[in-house]
């Protein structure tokens, strides 16, 4: 039986939620017709938008992903038209065009720049490395006020010789790798200690480019809802590009304008420098992480101590600090600061004689069925792991100490916190994983001192 007529329709999309139908087509045994959705306007706007967005946009990305990468995007497009202004102090400064400046000076002041910068990195990384993953908002932020505080472009230099034994410097940039200005702007200031300065911001551009790689990575994985971290990436980086070209015209232009009035100049600079911080500050505040970390943990906890229910990561994200936390000293007494009172993995070989008699006390006892031990001295709760104690383990002592914490300002003791963990526990990570909070681990610093404990029975015989 021959087919009158079929229809079929073409659909756009990466998943089966999330379709649009952009062709119509009519075939009979005589006829063909196709008819298109939309006009070319918004298929010419849809080939656009996917270079810029990552495929399946926006059901491939958590929510939070739009206000964050526009908040990015203006603080990027601000980096490089302040890139523009302290550019024209730095290459002054380091003798650009100057026929008066001499090989083995460049030579030795890029080398001392670089060194100071490399060794930087390593040793930042070694004290802070594992734990940017688990602030991942407060590092971002601390990488970009490190940008602005003093970071040096990267780049290469010609070195023109005449002669007569002089050379002018030529300086030309390969990309600006997030040029933080400020020391550019005050090197000239202080021609005396040019050295010292292009050191330290050096040393600020290894920070930020550990602190800034790290979190970035970190909150790919988390925008990424179909395992497509790559695609977010790459996309980014179209994002970033554009950013850059359009921050160095509108950099170039100022610095046109502002050439010879420096007053212009730094109040530019300045103006320029309070909206970078501003909008970095507006996109750690976008994010909506649904991980838990030392703090989120606590302040999930003190509400359902208070109130049996959990709160979601939308409102915990608008309560966490996303500023270092010295700098909110004046909410050190807060019960969301009680996390700054647990110390996870400590080495029991660092104890003294009578917290050992207490640890053998609460292992043969409280905790004998337990992977941790905790300890209270000082105010401050100590976690020992047990060799081995798992992902979860690790989870369920931590929420353990914050609750030993909390009962020990009110006088009770380990009994009742162990009586609670009994008891609701199961109930609080059940509720958790309900509101959408991701469980599995509890994002800290890496607990690289364990302990195995065991008890031998003495048979005391009589003489």
């Amino acid at each position: 039986m021959a087919v009158a007529e079929m229809v079929m329709e073409e659909w756009n999309g990466s998943s089966s939620a999330n379709l649009t139908r952009t062709v119509l087509l009519t075939a009979t045994s005589s006829s063909y017709s196709i008819q298109r959705s939309g006009s070319r306007f918004v298929e010419f706007r849809r080939r656009v938008l996917a270079a810029f967005v990552p495929e399946g946009f926006p059901g491939s990305v958590t929510p939070d992903y739009v206000p964050f990468q526009i908040w990015d995007s203006l603080q990027g497009l601000s980096t490089y038209i302040r890139c523009m202004l302290s550019t024209q102090a730095l290459l002054g400064a380091i003798g650009v065009g100057e026929q008066t400046a001499t090989v083995i000076g460049a030579t030795f002041q890029w080398f001392l720049r670089d060194f100071t910068g490399m060794l930087g990195g390593v040793l930042f990384t070694f004290y802070q490395g594992s734990n940017l993953d688990s602030n991942a908002k407060m590092w971002r932020l601390v990488a970009d006020f490190m940008n602005d505080l003093g970071l040096v472009r990267k780049g290469y230099m010609i070195i023109n010789m005449y002669g007569n034994g002089t050379c002018s410097i030529l300086y030309f940039m390969h990309g600006v790798s997030a040029a933080g200005m400020l020391m550019d702007l005050v090197s000239p200031i202080f021609p005396s200690g040019f050295v010292v300065i292009i050191c330290l911001g050096s040393l600020s551009r290894s920070f930020t480019g550990v602190a800034s790689g790290a979190t970035r990575a970190a909150l790919t994985q988390h925008f990424a809802l179909e395992n497509n971290a790559a695609d977010i990436s790459a996309k980014e980086g179209s994002q970033e590009t554009v950013a850059t070209m359009a921050g160095m015209v509108m950099g170039m232009l100022l610095a046109h304008v502002t050439r010879g009035q420096p007053l212009f100049i730094w109040f530019s600079f300045l103006s320029l420098t309070l909206f970078h911080l501003f909008a970095n500050y507006k996109a750690v505040r976008c994010l909506c992480l649904t991980t838990l970390n030392t703090e989120r943990t606590s302040i999930l906890l003190q509400h359902f101590m208070d109130t049996g229910q959990v709160l979601s990561p939308q409102r915990v994200s608008r309560m966490e600090h996303v500023l270092p936390v010295w700098i909110n000293f004046w909410g050190s007494k807060s019960s969301s600061f009680l996390y700054r009172r647990i110390k996870l993995g400590v080495r029991i070989s660092s104890l003294k004689h009578i917290e050992m008699v207490e640890l053998f006390n609460l292992a043969s006892s409280l905790y004998k069925k337990g992977k941790y031990v905790l300890l209270e001295k000082e105010k401050i709760v100590e976690v020992i792991a047990h060799k081995e104690s798992t992902a979860a383990d690790i989870l369920q002592s931590y929420i353990h100490a914050l609750m030993l914490a909390s009962y020990s300002e009110k006088g009770s003791s380990h009994a009742e916190s162990c009586l609670w963990v009994d008891r609701y526990y199961s109930i609080f990570i059940t509720k958790l994983k309900s509101s959408g909070w991701n469980v599995d681990r509890l994002l800290a610093p890496s607990i690289i001192w364990r302990a195995d404990w065991m008890q031998h029975s003495t048979n005391e015989k009589d003489n």
